[in-house]
């Protein structure tokens, strides 16, 4: 199913005639260009609207030649409104077919999540999803095989920050802990600490709208118990993906599409919870998000014991298990006969892991030993 015959179904369904989006994921999605000025805002400068027959992108008077000449180049049709005279949600509201809906607050729309619009992915996005992965894995990669002991977690963030950059990919989220603050804290938010003996680096990296997360670890005197908590938590991170396809798998063979009946977040989280106890760590998942679905957020949503989201496929999945002092995650694309590593290079250090449950067998990153 195309993205417009997904919105041709929310219009029929909602009995509307048009819908906007102007959540800079959302837009990121339909558009593939970039509406944000202020990255500390939910919304961005500009939406795009569709009405069963055509996209067109509503801005403000300072934004609209350079959406036109740097962000739509092949001719969507762009409309102004003096900046200085009205709002995005109000100059939407004069120039949209109504009755209408929006992802962002419009007096008399109905409000609409786009999350569910946007799963699954869809060949294009899959091809762009690659090229994000790889380019992040290489960024971040590089940065990891200069790390040194006495360097300091923030010296770390600015560089592969940089690196990235330069790739024209933003990083909403630029972890980085050294061996002391990483066995303390699941989320190590850089600060002047120095590495010490090992470090894990975990960056979300965003580029139109896609994201992509994966974690790394380096060891320079790695504490003895580092490679076998290393192995417990991709043995979880591997035996996640492979529930994804199987339960996946099932919810597109129970229906008809991808509105899937039986395949659902909180099966995967049971088989989430039954990995840590059998690879000798029980109740670690209670003390870190395990991950979920991704795309055009960093996740799509995250999965709980009670989480109902459909699996789709494909679809990209981060899980990133947990032990303490250990993590494992990297971004994958997850379809019914495939399970194909985006945040990859084949150039760092893998291990063959194998799924608990299921005939699954995939190379997860090692630890890079300095």
């Amino acid at each position: 199913m195309t993205k417009r015959d997904r919105l041709d179904s929310l219009l029929a369904e909602h009995d509307i005639e048009s819908v906007w989006f102007a959540r800079p994921n959302s837009f990121a999605w339909l558009t593939g260009g970039d509406n944000v000025i202020d990255r500390e805002g939910d919304i961005g400068v500009a939406a795009v609207g569709y009405d069963g027959d055509t996209f067109r992108v509503v801005t403000n008077s300072i934004e609209g030649t350079r959406l036109r000449d740097e962000e739509f180049p092949d001719g969507m049709p762009v409309t102004e409104y003096p900046w200085y005279e009205s709002s995005l949600a109000d100059a939407v509201s004069e120039h949209a077919d109504t009755p209408a809906a929006a992802d962002f607050d419009v007096p008399g729309f109905e409000s609409v999540d786009a999350s569910p619009l946007r799963q699954p992915l869809t060949d294009e996005d899959a091809d762009a999803y690659r090229q994000l992965g790889t380019e992040t894995a290489a960024a971040v990669e590089a940065i990891c095989r200069k790390l040194d002991p006495d360097d300091t977690e923030r010296e770390i963030v600015s560089a592969f920050r940089g690196a990235l950059d330069a790739r024209d990919i933003e990083t909403p989220v630029a972890l980085v802990g050294g061996s002391e603050r990483a066995q303390q804290y699941r989320h190590y938010t850089p600060t002047e600490a120095k590495l010490g003996d090992y470090a894990h680096v975990s960056v979300t990296a965003e580029r139109a709208g896609l994201h992509a997360s994966c974690t790394r670890t380096v060891a320079f005197d790695a504490p003895e118990w580092l490679a076998e908590r290393h192995e417990a938590a991709a043995t979880v991170e591997t035996t996640a993906l492979a529930a994804t396809q199987r339960f996946g798998t099932e919810a597109v063979e129970g229906s008809e599409g991808s509105e899937g009946r039986d395949g659902r977040a909180k099966d995967v989280f049971a088989a989430i919870q039954d990995a840590y106890d059998r690879v000798g760590y029980p109740g670690e998942w209670e003390y870190h998000h395990q991950g979920g679905a991704a795309g055009y957020a960093g996740r799509e949503w995250i999965a709980t014991p009670t989480t109902d989201d459909v699996i789709r496929l494909p679809m990209a999945y981060a899980w990133n298990p947990t032990v303490q002092g250990a993590k494992s995650e990297d971004t994958a694309l997850v379809d019914e006969d495939r399970i194909e590593i985006l945040t990859q290079t084949g150039d760092w250090p893998t291990e063959a892991v194998t799924a608990l449950d299921d005939d699954v067998t995939l190379p997860r990153p090692s630890i890079l030993e300095l």
